[in-house]
This record gives C-alpha cells, structure tokens and sequence, in this order.
C-alpha cells in the first residue's frame, strides 16, 4: 500500500535536525531487523520521542514504525490526519483490546509497532515500571522486542518544562538493543522483566557515554537525581504524577 504521508514527514523531521544541528548517535544498528514485524520498545523522556525512536530504525533499514498513541492525538485536527496517515495505531485507555488487535495484526504483517511501556513521560528520566502489553504483542504474533533508548531528547521538550524546539546543537542518543526473542513457555510478566532489565543498562550506558554536561546548575534540571541532577527522584515523579492524574479526574 502506497505511503503518501510517512515520507513527506521524515523529510521535514530530518530537515528539522539538520537545520537544528543536531548531534544524533544511533548504536546497534545492526540490531534493526531488515524484513518483518517486531516490536519496538522505547523509553520515554519526551513529547519528541516517537520521531526519534522510530528515526532510528528507518534511518538504518527505512523501517517505518507504526507507533501506538492516545486517541487524543489522533481527534487533534493538524496532528489527527498526519497520525492516520503515517497508519499509527490510536488507543482507547477505556478499552485498549482493538488497539491491541490491531497492533498483533499490523506485526503479523510485517510491520514494525512501536511501544511506550512507561506509558507516560519519566519525569525522573530513570526507567518508570513497565506495563506487560509489549511483551504480549509479540508472544501472539510470533516476533521478537525490539528495545531502544534515547538519551537527550528531554532537553527539547518534557513534562514539566517549557518546550525549547529551536535549541540548537543538543546531543541525541539512540541505542538500539539486541531483539529479544520469546520462547513458546516465556511468560509475558518475566519477559517484560528481562526487557526492563536489558534496557536498564542500556540507558545507564547511553548516559555514561552522553557527550555533554549541564552548563550549569540552572541547567542541571534534564539529568536525574543520581547523577547529581535535579530532577524528581523516581519516588517523588511517581508522587506527582498521581497528583496530576488527580486533577484531571476531578475536572
């Protein structure tokens, strides 16, 4: 089927970077599977990070991602049709089963889904529980998980900040894992631990090797609390998140 928005839309994104200069890495490449469905999994530390995430692997195979998103991406009226067109796969957190459907289906196709198992922004920029749906998707449709993390990202625009998308020159890291595959008898829960697991160090890694620091301690906000940063610790993010969740309940 003939793709008529997907591309137009990697070429702004990929002049958007140019024109930002931005230091993009991408690692294990050659983790990007050439042919067949599998489930992305990323981290997530940014509004941006689906244009990232799924950069990374059509930058080195031009496997197109399909990215599962709140339906209230898709009912915005710039954002809405540019989602449908690019075949995103929209999800109802009242009722998640047909997004889930259609994910299952999209992988036994041959396509690339992308997952957010966070589910939310980490305000803490740390690894926030994992929810057990990717783990899932590829146990039925028969393809391996593809883990990914982005470092840097958060400094253009997250939770809790104000968006800075002209900021020019910020390093970006991508680091692809190796594909996990399943096992028949693997159980989504241990799988879902030993992905959580892989991605840990990965993102401990992707911050050691990170090629920039904080100017200074105004600027320290974007690097979480163990590594002397100031952003929430993982206790204190959770904290607030149910606080906001408590609000948006009670409007």
């Amino acid at each position: 089927m003939a793709e008529f928005v997907y591309p137009p839309v990697i070429r702004t994104a990929l002049a958007a970077f140019k024109a930002l200069d931005l230091r993009i890495t991408i690692v294990g490449a050659e983790h990007v599977p050439a042919t067949g469905g599998a489930v992305l999994v990323s981290n997530h530390i940014s509004y941006l990070d689906f244009i990232f995430a799924g950069f990374g692997a059509y930058r080195v195979g031009r496997r197109k991602t399909r990215f599962m998103a709140k339906d209230d991406v898709f009912k915005h009226k710039v954002s809405g049709p540019l989602m449908r067109g690019m075949k995103h796969i929209p999800v109802d957190r009242a009722d998640g089963q047909p997004a889930y459907e259609a994910a299952v289906k999209a992988l036994r196709a041959g396509e690339v889904v992308g997952v957010f198992p966070e589910a939310t922004i980490s305000r803490s920029f740390t690894l926030k529980k994992f929810k057990t749906g990717a783990a899932r998707m590829a146990a039925d449709s028969g393809t391996p998980l593809l883990p990914v993390i982005l470092w840097g990202t958060q400094q253009l625009w997250t939770k809790g900040h104000p968006k800075t998308l002209t900021k020019r020159h910020v390093p970006v890291t991508i680091m692809i894992g190796e594909p996990i595959h399943l096992a028949p008898t693997d159980k989504p829960v241990m799988v879902t631990r030993r992905l959580r697991a892989a991605m840990t160090e990965m993102l401990d890694r992707a911050q050691r090797e990170y090629p920039a620091e904080p100017s200074g301690p105004e600027d320290s906000w974007w690097l979480p609390a163990h590594l002397g940063g100031t952003a929430p610790t993982l206790e204190q993010a959770e904290a607030e998140d149910e606080a906001e969740a408590e609000r948006r309940s009670a409007r």
